[in-house]
């Protein structure tokens, strides 16, 4: 030991286990001829340098620097230690394990440049081998068991290093040290190929030659990537396009397709930079980007929208997969586009597939070959799905899950633990810790018993891999959701208390709580439905009603819920019917305007009368008894029912069909202001029986708003105009809306959350209309504005409550 040497330690938490770390701090330290050691533990990478005081001291400095492009430090800790006799060399020690962490796990990442490169290259060792990666990249997320991140507890455990391998995870200089699921054709998992039988066809490289072939010949596959199945088809073939929607139940829906490259993607698609950079960054999700006029793609993949979901490759059985279909293709017909549909290994409305026993027993009738591999999947995730926004650059995300998850949101201030168990449909689940939401994956509708075990199985990994269990478990006020039962499952076995929380100030605390909001704001949440109450706050009784169009009041220091306005409400003839037929919903509304027969008035004859005539006949008897005909205050019902009414869509075959449709059919080149014709005011409640002014809840006049959609009808003005003038005049309702409650209670902010936040013209014109009157508008940024954010809000409200009550009734 010199004379004048210095020891200290630094705990450094975040993303730092599994990003190449401690690599990085060997190197470093031996860059700057410090001794010591580095270590993972339950608390983080623990690091202890001794040497000049000079050369410690740029330990420190170059440690935050020059960080892992992976990692992501959040605290780095330091103390003084005593200096030790001795001390030479720097080494890395076992990891130890315990409770209480504070380390977070990586999301799998997409091959990187340098691996690519080794792929491709026919003198490496790992040509062409599928499951090549480094500490730069690979899978993370979905193969880990427990932390520390160390290979015994991911799925790569079964897996002895042959000695080349062994080397390299031993040398401190190379980029495979202390890479966890680091492989080779000799050592590590192995592809193949079966038919529906399960019988093995071929394996290895001949099982990805012939799985081209098959793909070439317009089949069907079922290929096993890094969270789960793909169900695989040429994305050029109408005939294969369509079999798989067949096959899989979804007739319409958009589908995702991956690419080999950008310079294919740009073939596809016109891409912006910011489009571009999502697409062939680390994450790799599915970007929706603009179909390029005459694009080669099959109608049938994204036949309602002007979009089409690509993604590039993200694992190297993807890009193997490619290099042999691009061959062949060039072969046999040239100029076409090596395009495949890649969507998720599932039934409708079911998980996607995991396991290779599971996949052959749910996707038999779905697939004509299956490609497995012997890496299990741990956590099964989705790819997730965003856009960018045209006018601002900003990131909207429409699904969160592979290459995002489990990153947490970070929260305004440190609180109990708190689990949020999500809604229905778009279901994630988040489990707080200190200042941080741990929003999981998209785990899908809960509609299902095999999505109730993925997300009991998330519920438990979460407590597992964070080692943290909730004081509180926040659940949606429906009493008859799955989550709603499963609430009650954890208190009746661990106790745990339980508070429920209405779907819609959900939606306001999960936007808030991303922007770090403190203190009272309103917020539109805007969405399907909702299980809500007649009353305007959540403590009382009251009647129950469905609600979807509303001006709510939240401020998250005192909790303090208030519904100012929402929509004016109207009928869902035949309850679960209607949301699946709008062309229910536009007659309901024809008949709150006392219009009851078809042609009335000289209008014209309604466009479902030739595909629904009977039903429609009658319809006004249930409306008259209120049979099955809940009231709604939905803003999404209100766009199926226009959408109908102007003959887009009478019947939908997925969510948000008829919306979509309605947005798509827009004249673009009128600006909102000049559109906003149909008026669209807050009016007394109609619904209160008292007409006092200051009584809320208010109503948005939306039945106004419709009378004008129905007078274009009637002078036959086109369908773009009216569907122009439809979002336009909405959407100036809207805003002027939030900006009189804003003057009237003190108010600038104005927080914007559900799924039709999704629809582009809303995602751009509402903020900037809300601007225009002064206020400040806050959107989601690191979730979706769907129902993909709730758990976060429920999470954030459990938190607050807790400070603020130390406990919570069932």
């Amino acid at each position: 030991m010199a004379s004048a040497d210095i020891r200290r330690r630094f705990t450094v938490t975040g993303q730092v286990q599994g990003v190449g770390f401690r690599p990085f701090i060997f190197r470093l330290a031996e860059d700057l001829n410090l001794s010591g050691n580095v270590r993972n533990t339950p608390e983080g990478v623990v690091i202890e340098v001794q040497g000049q005081p000079r050369a410690v001291d740029q330990f420190a400095r170059r440690l935050e620097a020059e960080q892992p492009p992976l990692a992501r430090i959040l605290r780095v800790t330091v103390q003084d230690r005593n200096a030790e006799d001795g001390a030479e060399g720097f080494s890395i020690k076992r990891s130890t394990g315990g409770a209480g962490h504070d380390v977070l796990i990586s999301p799998d990442v997409a091959t990187c440049p340098d691996c690519q490169a080794e792929l491709f290259d026919k003198t490496n060792r790992r040509f062409l081998y599928p499951f090549t990666n480094c500490t730069n990249c690979g899978p993370r997320y979905t193969i880990t068991r427990s932390v520390p991140y160390d290979r015994p507890n991911t799925s790569m455990g079964c897996f002895p290093l042959c000695p080349d391998c062994q080397r390299e995870y031993d040398d401190p200089r190379d980029r495979r040290f202390h890479a966890q699921p680091n492989a080779c054709p000799v050592c590590g998992p192995k592809v193949w190929l079966s038919d529906r039988s399960g019988m093995v066809v071929a394996r290895r490289d001949e099982a990805m030659r012939k799985l081209a072939a098959v793909l070439l010949q317009g089949g069907i596959a079922a290929v096993k990537g890094l969270g789960g199945f793909h169900l695989v088809c040429d994305a050029t073939s109408q005939e294969a396009v369509r079999e798989l929607r067949l096959r899989k139940k979804r007739p319409h829906k958009p589908l995702a397709v991956m690419v080999p490259d950008m310079a294919t993607a740009r073939a596809l698609a016109v891409i912006s930079e910011a489009e571009e950079q999502w697409l062939a960054g680390s994450t790799r999700p599915i970007v929706l980007c603009e179909k390029s006029r005459g694009a080669p793609l099959a109608a049938a993949v994204a036949p309602d929208v002007d979009f089409v979901g690509l993604m590039l490759p993200y694992t190297p059985l993807h890009q193997v997969l490619f290099q042999r279909y691009g061959r062949l293709l060039s072969q046999e017909r040239q100029n076409m586009p090596a395009a495949l549909v890649m969507t998720s290994g599932n039934v409708s409305d079911e998980p996607i597939c995991l396991g290779n026993r599971e996949a052959l027993a749910r996707l038999t009738e779905l697939a004509d070959i299956f490609m497995f591999h012997n890496r299990d999947i741990l956590i099964r995730t989705d790819d997730s799905v965003l856009r960018v926004l045209p006018e601002t650059g900003e990131t909207q995300y429409l699904r969160r899950a592979r290459g995002f998850a489990p990153q947490p949101v970070f929260l305004a201030g440190k609180g109990p633990s708190v689990m949020g168990l999500g809604p229905e449909l778009k279901c994630t689940l988040t489990l707080t810790k200190g200042d941080q939401a741990f929003v999981s994956q998209h785990l899908g509708d809960m509609q299902n018993i095999e999505t109730l075990g993925f997300h009991h199985e998330m519920a438990e990994h979460f407590q597992d891999i964070l080692q943290v269990e909730p004081e509180l478990v926040v659940r949606d006020q429906h009493p008859n959701f799955l989550t709603t039962s499963l609430a009650q499952e954890m208190a009746r076995k661990t106790g745990v208390a339980i508070c429920p929380l209405q779907h819609h100030f959900a939606h306001a605390h999960a936007v808030l709580a991303e922007n770090k909001h403190q203190g009272p704001a309103l917020c539109l949440a805007l969405d399907g439905t909702g299980f809500g109450t007649s009353q305007p706050n959540l403590g009382g009784g009251g009647s129950w009603s469905i609600w979807g169009g509303e001006c709510l009041l939240v401020d998250t220091d005192t909790l303090r819920h208030e519904r100012l306005a929402h929509f004016a409400e109207f009928s869902l003839p035949g309850g679960e019917a209607a949301v699946h037929e709008p062309w229910r919903l536009a007659q309901a509304m024809l008949w709150e305007l006392d219009m009851e027969a078809s042609g009335q008035d000289g209008s014209p004859p309604w466009p479902w009368l030739p595909q629904f005539e009977q039903a429609s006949a009658f319809l006004p008897q249930i409306l008259r008894k209120s049979l099955n005909c809940p009231l709604t205050s939905s803003c999404g019902r209100l766009f199926d029912a226009a959408s109908a009414m102007l003959g887009l869509c009478l019947r939908m075959t997925y969510e948000g069909q008829a919306a979509i449709l309605l947005e798509r059919a827009q004249d673009l080149s009128i600006p909102i202001a000049e559109a906003a014709e149909y008026p669209c005011s807050l009016i007394k409640s109609s619904g209160t029986g008292r007409l006092e002014t200051d009584q809320l809840p208010r109503e948005l006049d939306t039945y106004s708003l419709f009378r004008g959609l129905l007078h274009d009808i009637n002078a036959h003005e086109s369908v773009p105009v009216i569907a122009r003038r439809f979002h336009a005049s909405l959407i100036i309702g809207l805003a002027d809306m939030a900006a009189k409650f804003a003057k009237k209670h003190g108010l600038r902010h104005v927080a914007l959350s559900g799924g039709v936040m999704q629809n582009l013209t809303f995602a751009q014109e509402l903020p900037k209309a809300l601007a225009e009157r002064g206020l400040i508008p806050l959107t989601h940024k690191q979730l979706p504005p769907n129902d993909g954010c709730i758990s976060l809000g429920q999470a954030a409200y459990g938190q607050r409550l807790l400070t603020l009550r130390g406990s919570c009734p069932i």
